[in-house]
């Protein structure tokens, strides 16, 4: 079955942004992307609409980028200590994950999401580790993290 070509009107999330001429199924065109008004047939008419789209698109994407610049510049001056509970020696029970260091981060006044944490994997040791927050493409923040322990650490005999 052939591909039909579609002007995108708005962002699609692994399709494209606005003023994209891309290729896709008849049917995901027909029942998703027509009645949602996410897209349109491509033909003359809507072929000079493409410029109009493509102003929007620059214009967004310049703003996402400034908004993405500023909270980049507030997050390489953020640290944040994470308490957990910790047996004999030091050794953590559990581990610092992504919903943890979300919800500290929260707590200074960042709306972050799963998605901007790039590459993490669970801190499963006490110290200092960094973090980076991707928040655009282009632009990604470093974040102090040092995960210490609730009560004192003895050591084993």
């Amino acid at each position: 079955m052939p591909n039909t070509e579609i002007l995108l009107v708005e962002q699609v999330d692994k399709l494209g942004s606005e003023g994209d001429i891309v290729k896709v199924r008849p049917g995901y065109a027909r029942n998703f992307l027509f009645p949602q008004k996410k897209a349109l047939p491509l033909n003359q008419a809507n072929k000079r609409r493409l410029d109009a789209l493509k102003v929007a698109r620059a214009a967004r994407e310049s703003e996402e980028i400034q908004g993405a610049q500023e909270i980049a510049s507030k997050l390489n001056d953020v640290s944040i200590a994470v308490a957990v509970k910790t047996g004999a020696g030091g050794k953590l029970f559990g581990s610092v994950t992504a919903p943890h260091i979300l919800e500290k981060l929260d707590e200074k006044g960042f709306k972050l999401d799963k998605k901007h944490l790039v590459k993490f994997s669970a801190i499963k040791q006490l110290g200092q580790t960094k973090v980076t927050c991707q928040l655009h493409k282009d632009i990604s923040a470093e974040i102090n993290v040092e995960v210490v322990s609730e009560n004192p650490i003895e050591e084993k005999e």
